[in-house]
């Protein structure tokens, strides 16, 4: 086969991420940390065999340093990875205020050893989103309790008896019907009054469903931000025991009894601790789609090197930004 007559592509050639990882380095830390605000976000994010833990600034949204394991992290790689943190902070004498994680296990005992008494969240949305996930369940077991319920009718036309029963499932299809299209509703924060009203209707017999709401109403309420953290607290309290005098409801809810759910409390205390981890959230997502794209980013060197490329470029935000303002005006005249 004869080669082809065109020059080779030169695709691929430039040294982009190699670039990139070798310009994360002290230089980078001291800039990304030169108006560091106290608050970080820590999270994991798996992707196959590889692991990506990453630390950003919870106020400026910049990450500051990250490392990939080819294993599932554990409390010691945790503890190793905030070790190396605490160390870059001590070398240019700057102290950590507050720290917010998810709900993983894997945090709290590393966070105490390596920096001691600091102030712990737990991220807002994840503990929301638990507790949502547990109520719809709750929601589809009354849907199969419903569709178990289903009177036995045979073959061909209904006629005497069987045509009540007929209509009695006909009924119950479309209770069955309309939870499951309205579910979102048992979770959704802010209702309209029509939505209320559709609450209503499609909740008519059965108290139980209707509780579940009020309980879902006063989780969202847990995290005002006009309350202090001891009231929120009493209020975890009298939810807590309102959940208790109903056997089902706690065995549903028993993410309300979980010790981290004190944790997403904190931030209520103090106004410049975020209430979720959206800054380290955002990096993930952004790994994510370009996973969909370079499909040769699926070693642990690429990945690295992928991360440090994003890393340079919203380092480099600010001046693109700069540059595309100074263009448009010298257009505008």
């Amino acid at each position: 086969m004869s080669s082809s007559p065109l020059p080779r592509s030169r695709t691929g050639w430039r040294r982009g991420e190699k670039k990139a990882a070798e310009c994360i380095t002290d230089d980078y830390l001291d800039e990304a940390l030169a108006d560091f605000s106290g608050y970080i976000a820590a999270d994991e994010l798996y992707d196959g065999p590889y692991c990506v833990l990453s630390i950003v600034d919870n106020h400026r949204f910049k990450r500051l340093i990250y490392e990939v394991l080819d294993h599932d992290p554990t409390e010691e790689d945790i503890t190793r990875f905030f070790t190396r943190f605490q160390d870059t902070l001590k070398t240019r004498g700057l102290s950590l205020q507050g720290i917010t994680t998810d709900g993983s296990p894997l945090y709290p005992s590393p966070i105490v050893k390596v920096f001691g008494s600091v102030r712990h969240q737990v991220c807002q949305f994840h503990v929301l989103a638990e507790l949502n996930k547990a109520v719809l369940k709750a929601v589809a077991k009354v849907r199969r309790q419903w569709k178990a319920s289903l009177p036995h009718i045979g073959r061909g036309r209904p006629s005497g008896v069987n045509r009540k029963l007929a209509a009695r499932k006909k009924r119950i299809e479309s209770r069955i019907a309309d939870l499951f299209d309205h579910r979102h509703l048992f979770v959704q924060h802010h209702l309209t009054e029509a939505q209320r009203n559709t609450l209503r209707r499609i909740t008519r017999g059965q108290p139980g469903l209707r509780i579940l709401r009020q309980i879902v109403d006063e989780a969202y309420r847990l995290f005002d931000r006009r309350c202090r953290t001891e009231t929120g607290l009493a209020k975890l309290a009298r939810l807590r025991r309102r959940v208790r005098r109903f056997k089902g409801l706690r065995q549903t809810l028993n993410k309300l009894f979980s010790p981290t759910l004190e944790k997403a409390l904190t931030f209520l205390d103090d106004s410049l601790l975020p209430a979720t981890s959206n800054a380290v959230e955002r990096g993930n997502r952004r790994h994510r789609k370009m996973q969909k794209t370079v499909y040769r980013v699926r070693t642990g060197l690429h990945i690295s090197q992928r991360i440090a490329l994003d890393m340079l470029r919203d380092a480099q935000a600010q001046g693109r930004w700069q540059t595309t303002q100074t263009l448009h005006y010298a257009r505008a005249g």
